[in-house]
């Protein structure tokens, strides 16, 4: 099965609104059950803090292409995040944030959750219902965030080995981007921008980048085994392709010492030219912050040969 998630970035920006039912489910295209995998994609809603670069895209169709993933042979199911936990500065006054606090407690504590893991810890109560799904192959379901939900994606298929793959869409900054490369958004600009994504204990990296003891090749390896797709753009350096082009090359060493295929180069190779046969998969396309057709294409094809029995 195969999953997904999904939005967009600018220098010290981002987050907006919307709202519908958590999550939906649909069929293979000959309307019956899909035997082959499944596509879960948190929906994204986002308001920016700042300006947007010039001639910024607009912003991808939230469901993504869905006559081509269904004839692939692969249902679909997405929910609505901030159904869940407001992306939003208090946030953690309601949500399952709020829910999870102790008796007499009015806020996490320093080091517990922040927004991104209420997202990631409800992608997996959403494929909690799908393993009781009969017309799931709850073994193959893949997960698919873009923007601050491609962080949330890396995020929960580190902490949810049930999740069999990850597209992570333009995660830039605390999702695949380097941190230590100072390029593009920093971890000062999520800081500041975001407190609210991270624990609070993340402030004290604010300014100290050096001191952090991990990196974006860290959290990518934490799925190792499994498959992870990453995607940047040429006109998103604010989320900082090349970082995150580097960052799966640096996490290649895990994936072979646990047999598995890397990237299988070091030089980030020409636009739009996917790399889909190793275990980790890069696609660097021709555009902004957004989930290209030309995307969506190579996540398909890299999901078809690692989740599709051969």
């Amino acid at each position: 099965m195969a999953a997904s998630r999904s939005g967009r970035r600018r220098p010290r920006s981002k987050s907006s609104k919307r709202t519908r039912r958590p999550w939906r489910a649909r069929r293979c295209a000959s309307g019956s059950s899909c035997a082959s995998a499944t596509t879960l994609q948190v929906r994204r809603q986002t308001s920016h803090f700042g300006p947007r670069p010039p001639g910024q895209p607009a912003r991808p169709a939230e469901t993504g292409p869905l006559a081509d993933i269904l004839s692939r042979g692969y249902g679909y199911a997405h929910f609505r995040y901030t159904e869940v936990q407001l992306d939003s500065a208090g946030s953690a006054e309601s949500g399952v944030i709020a829910l999870a606090l102790a008796p007499g407690q009015t806020k996490p504590e320093t080091d517990q959750w922040g927004t991104i893991t209420a997202w990631a810890w409800a992608a997996s109560r959403v494929l909690d219902y799908l393993e009781t799904d009969r017309a799931v192959d709850a073994r193959r379901v893949a997960l698919m965030g873009h923007s601050r939900l491609g962080k949330t994606a890396l995020w929960a298929g580190a902490l949810d080995p049930r999740f069999a793959l990850v597209f992570a869409s333009c995660s830039g900054e605390m999702g695949a981007s380097l941190a230590r490369r100072d390029y593009g958004e920093t971890i000062d600009d999520v800081a500041a921008n975001f407190p609210w994504w991270m624990a609070t204990n993340f402030q004290k990296f604010s300014g100290r980048w050096s001191m952090m003891p991990v990196d974006s090749h860290m959290l990518i390896a934490l799925n190792a085994p499994r498959p992870v797709f990453v995607t940047g753009g040429t006109q998103d350096q604010w989320a900082d392709p090349h970082g995150m082009f580097l960052a799966q090359v640096a996490a290649g060493p895990i994936y072979k010492l646990l047999g598995k295929e890397d990237l299988g180069t070091t030089t980030l190779p020409p636009l739009d030219t996917p790399l889909i046969t190793g275990s980790l998969g890069f696609h660097y396309h021709t555009g902004g912050h957004t989930i290209s057709p030309a995307d969506w294409k190579a996540f398909l094809d890299f999901a078809d040969h690692h989740l599709k029995p051969r």
